[in-house]
C-alpha cells in the first residue's frame, strides 16, 4: 500500500526517528504503526549493538530525592560525547532513568533493566531512546540511600552534572529530621565541592596516614629550600597531619610546650588559661592537615568555616530541638575510572566508506 505524509509525521513524532527511516518502516509494515514502531525499536537495538565497542566516558549524573526525604537515589548515565550529554532528550532519559532505579525492588543496573516499565521492560524502553539519541549511552552505576528510622536523606548533583552527593542522617526524632532536611543539602553540596574521600578521620588507615605524613613533610622541606634561596617566609613543617596521631601524650606535650614558651616569653602565668586554649587549637588546625583535605566531617564548612561539618550539623540539630549524626555519604565523579577513547576520526569515516 501507499505510505502517505500524514502517517510518516506520525510515526516520526512517535519516535523520532529519520524521516526515511519512518518511511521505510512504514512501506516494510504495509502502513501499520504499531509494526513500523516494533521495525524501528529492532533497528535500534541493531544500531546500539553497532556501537558496543566505544566509550562511554561522557554523559551526567542525576538525582531523586523522594518526598519526604526518606530516600535518596544517585546515578552515572554515560554517553559517548560532551554535546549528546547536553540534549534535551539525554537528560530526559537520566529522569526516567533515576527515577525508575529509585523503586524498592530495583538494586543493581541489570535488575533496572529487567524492570517493569509501562507496558514492557526498562531495557526497552531504555534501547529506543538511545537509537533516538544516536550514540551508545549506557547506565553504569546508581545507589539509593533509605532514612531509617527517623533519619533522613538528602543529596545535590552540580549544575554540569559532573559531580554528585547523598548523606543520610540519623536524628533524636522525626521532628528534627524533617527540620534538617535542607541542611542535609547543604551538606551535600559541600561534599560535591571539596570531595572528601571518607566520613571521619577515624576512617583513615593507620599505614596511610603514617607514610602520608613523611611524603608531606618531604615535600614540605623541599618546598622550603626553593622558598629560603628566594629569601621568601619558610612554610612550617608539621609533625602530624591527622587527629589519629594526636594521643593523650602528643597533647601533653604541645601543652607543656606552649606553657614553656610563654614562660619564655615573660607571659604571666595568670593570664596562660587565656592563651593556651586558642594556641591548642592553632597546634590542632597545623597537625590535622590530611583530615581538613579528606575526611568529611573535619572539614571546614564551606558556608562558615568558623565550623567543621560536624559542628555545623550539631548546631543545626540544636537550632530544632534535637540531635543528628551523619551515617553514610556517597559521591560521584562522573567518568571516574574510565578511560574516555580518542577517536582518529579519518579512520573511522575511511573504514565507514569501505
Amino acid at each position: 500500500m501507499a505510505v502517505t505524509a500524514a502517517q510518516v509525521k506520525e510515526l516520526r513524532q512517535a519516535t523520532d526517528a529519520p524521516m526515511m527511516d519512518c518511511k521505510k518502516a512504514l512501506t516494510e509494515c504495509d502502513g501499520n504503526i504499531d509494526k513500523a514502531k516494533e521495525y524501528l525499536r529492532e533497528r535500534g537495538v541493531a544500531k546500539a549493538a553497532k556501537k558496543a565497542d566505544r566509550i562511554a566516558a561522557e554523559g551526567a549524573l542525576g538525582i531523586k530525592v523522594s518526598d519526604t526525604f526518606s530516600s535518596a537515589t544517585l546515578i552515572e548515565v554515560n554517553s559517548e560525547t560532551d554535546f549528546v550529554a547536553k540534549n534535551d532528550g539525554f537528560i530526559n532519559l537520566i529522569k526516567n532513568t533515576v527515577a525508575q532505579a529509585s523503586i524498592d525492588s530495583v538494586t543493581t543496573v541489570a535488575e533496572l533493566q529487567e524492570s517493569s516499565y509501562e507496558s514492557a521492560n526498562f531495557s526497552e524502553y531504555f534501547t529506543q531512546e538511545v537509537a533516538r539519541i544516536g550514540e551508545k549511552i549506557e547506565v553504569r552505576r546508581f545507589v539509593t540511600l533509605d532514612a531509617g528510622e527517623n533519619g533522613v536523606v538528602n543529596g545535590y548533583v552540580h549544575a554540569n552534572g559532573r559531580s554528585g552527593v547523598i548523606i543520610a542522617a540519623t536524628c533524636d526524632s522525626q521532628k528534627t529530621a524533617a527540620a534538617i532536611a535542607p541542611f542535609i543539602k547543604s551538606l551535600s553540596m559541600h561534599a560535591a565541592a571539596m570531595k572528601p574521600t571518607t566520613l571521619s578521620y577515624k576512617d583513615l588507615d593507620a599505614t596511610y596516614v603514617a607514610e602520608e605524613t613523611k611524603g608531606r613533610i618531604e615535600a614540605i622541606k623541599k618546598e622550603n629550600e626553593e622558598l629560603s634561596r628566594l629569601g621568601k617566609p619558610l612554610k612550617n613543617i608539621p609533625t602530624y597531619i591527622s587527629m589519629g596521631q594526636l594521643t593523650d601524650e602528643v597533647m601533653a606535650k604541645a601543652k607543656t610546650d606552649i606553657e614553656e614558651q610563654l614562660k619564655s616569653e615573660n607571659k604571666p602565668e595568670k593570664i596562660w588559661d587565656k592563651i593556651v586554649p586558642g594556641k591548642i587549637e592553632r597546634f590542632i588546625a597545623d597537625n590535622t592537615t590530611l583530615d581538613k583535605e579528606q575526611a568529611f566531617l573535619d572539614q571546614n564548612f564551606v558556608m562558615d568555616d568558623s565550623k567543621t561539618v560536624a559542628q555545623a550539623l550539631a548546631a543545626e540539630a540544636k537550632s530544632a530541638g534535637g540531635t543528628a549524626e551523619i551515617v553514610e555519604f556517597i559521591s560521584y565523579e562522573l567518568g571516574d575510572g574510565l578511560e574516555k577513547k580518542v577517536d582518529d576520526f579519518a579512520a573511522e569515516v575511511a573504514a565507514q566508506m569501505s
